[in-house]
């Protein structure tokens, strides 16, 4: 379910990268965020965020396991979650006036903001319906290995 947003932020958020490197004068009057932000923790969460969601779904295709797949997945959640907190207490300041900003004023960009994230939030639950057999399979597997362990 949370794919298509993921895929959303990731892709607004390599527009935003894009821009500014091309040297778009809006996004060069910005300016580009403080370098360790820049050059450490957003290489690292986009990478750990691949690699999050990339397992999960090799999770999902292979059934539960034990082994690479479940290691693998575990760690990049360890160093997914440390990059993302500090990517979220890094702005946390700026999302009441930034959201205030999006629902108060009239930007040019706000209807395809809110539907582009509508969108991908409708299409996070399509994916989701689509995937309850795979729950199915985890739910079955967990069942048994709870019994085994007992």
């Amino acid at each position: 379910m949370l794919i298509p947003p993921v895929l959303l932020k990731l892709a607004s958020t390599g527009w935003r990268f894009a821009r500014y490197y091309l040297r778009d004068a809006e996004y060069v009057r910005r300016g580009a965020p403080h370098p360790f932000l820049r050059l450490l923790v957003a290489p690292l969460t986009v990478a750990s965020t691949a690699a999050l969601f990339g397992t999960g779904v090799a999770l999902v295709i292979l059934h539960p396991q034990r082994g690479l797949i479940v290691g693998l997945h575990k760690a990049s959640f360890v160093v997914w979650f440390g990059a993302m907190s500090v990517h979220v207490l890094a702005h946390v300041l700026k999302v009441p006036r930034l959201a205030r900003a999006d629902f108060v004023g009239a930007s040019d960009g706000m209807w395809l903001r809110r539907f582009a994230v509508a969108a991908a939030l409708v299409a996070g639950v399509i994916v989701a319906i689509a995937f309850l057999p795979a729950a199915h399979d985890w739910a079955h597997w967990a069942a048994l290995h709870h019994q085994e362990d007992h």
